[in-house]
């Protein structure tokens, strides 16, 4: 994989791009295909059934998360390990401002297609779709978010495509959750990608939360573009999956607060150099001090929750390593 290097982060030396491989199977290959054969049918068959019948029928939110756990089921993700930042377990109803709450916005991790099921199948959100060039965001079905994850990453809209503030999405919809992807992105779950400017469009009294997915094994991350087979095998062929998710403390976007000093929801002087360079000068981005240290807390945050640290490879980064995969990969089968 030297030949990759390039995309190597300079100063942790992480690789945000390339697949994670499966553990051998070994002596138990044959157990691992029948596993992948039995459940392949199901999984197929109840996904075409939800995505194409039952989410267009007034089944409520109950029947499409009890749909979407089936779906989640099928290929073993059992264990759900939820903890919430600063909240010792059993006392979570004592603390639920600590818990996304209905009209707020999840500013998510993005490693596998399996996030937007399951963010689906918890919240019943909005889902968006963020770009590194606008504060805007483009609102997306739950078919299109799940897609995406193996789309190659895109650093401009399409051509025609919706755009709209947060703000103004989380008025028209007060009773809904909005989750933002702000890596753009998907990673291979070892680092946090540099932030697109779209969370700074959040009104100023919305909450935001910050919230960590990681997977047991990580080999059912999709950094790389349409590797569809390779993904339903790792998904299908375990016998168990595992989600941690963290959830860390919401914050309020600065920017446009009124009757109270900005610097209170955001701590500025907590802004490193390093941060700096990871989401990039005033001049480049159009953002203000304050504005940079409320996109630096989220991503902080994902980075401590996940345990893995923030690099400077983004969206343009990925799309040349995928060229340099693409035409690697061509070579080989010559």
């Amino acid at each position: 994989m030297e030949k990759f290097s390039a995309y190597r982060d300079r100063g942790s030396g992480i690789a945000p791009f390339l697949p994670i491989p499966p553990e051998p199977a070994g002596v138990y290959l044959p157990f691992h295909i029948f596993l992948f054969l039995i459940r392949i049918p199901f999984l197929l068959a109840f996904s075409l059934t939800y995505f194409f019948f039952l989410q267009w029928l007034p089944i409520g939110a109950i029947g499409k998360k009890a749909s979407l756990w089936s779906i989640l089921g099928v290929p073993g993700i059992w264990w759900i390990d939820l903890q919430i930042d600063g909240v010792r377990r059993g006392t979570v109803n004592s603390q639920k401002d600590r818990f996304p709450q209905a009209g707020s916005i999840i500013a998510a991790s993005s490693t596998s297609a399996i996030d937007p099921l399951y963010l689906a199948a918890i919240f019943d959100p909005i889902f968006t779709a963020s770009y590194p060039t606008t504060r805007q965001v483009r609102r997306v079905g739950l078919l299109e978010a799940v897609s995406r994850s193996f789309f190659h990453p895109q650093t401009t809209p399409p051509e025609g495509a919706e755009m709209l503030d947060l703000q103004t999405l989380t008025a028209q919809s007060p009773k809904r959750y909005v989750v933002v992807f702000p890596e753009c992105t998907t990673s291979n779950g070892r680092a946090i990608l540099p932030f697109s400017p779209s969370l700074l469009s959040a009104s100023s009294k919305t909450k935001v939360y910050p919230v960590s997915l990681r997977y047991t094994s990580p080999d059912i991350t999709t950094p790389i573009p349409h590797t569809y087979f390779t993904f339903l095998w790792n998904l299908c062929s375990k016998p168990t999956h595992c989600i941690r998710t963290r959830i860390a403390e919401y914050v309020y976007n600065p920017a446009n607060m009124q009757g109270t000093s900005r610097t209170t929801a955001i701590d500025t002087t907590d802004v490193s150099s390093e941060a700096e360079t990871l989401v990039g000068s005033d001049e480049e981005n159009g953002m203000n001090q304050e504005e940079r240290a409320f996109l630096d807390k989220i991503a902080e945050a994902l980075a401590r929750l996940g345990r893995v640290k923030r690099v400077g490879l983004g969206v343009k980064e990925k799309q040349d390593f995928i060229a340099m995969w693409t035409k690697s990969a061509k070579q080989k089968r010559k």
